[in-house]
């Protein structure tokens, strides 16, 4: 799985669940809970919301690693 994300990491920062964090990026909570378990990557736009709720940049949240085979 390439992309890893530190997503939860900073919702926790904010004290907020994965509910609120939805509501404020408007997704649902199930895709905040995919997001942050690495089952989804979320698109430019959401990643873009997502770093702005948390007051950070994208790259500080989501990391992309090539695989090695």
């Amino acid at each position: 799985m390439p992309l890893l994300n530190h997503l939860k990491e900073y919702r926790s920062k904010l004290g907020i669940n994965q509910t609120e964090l939805g509501k404020l990026a408007g997704v649902s909570r199930q895709t905040i809970s995919l997001i942050e378990r690495g089952d989804y990557s979320p698109s430019v736009t959401l990643a873009l919301k997502l770093a702005k709720i948390c007051r950070t940049t994208v790259e500080d949240i989501f990391v992309y690693e090539e695989d090695e085979s």
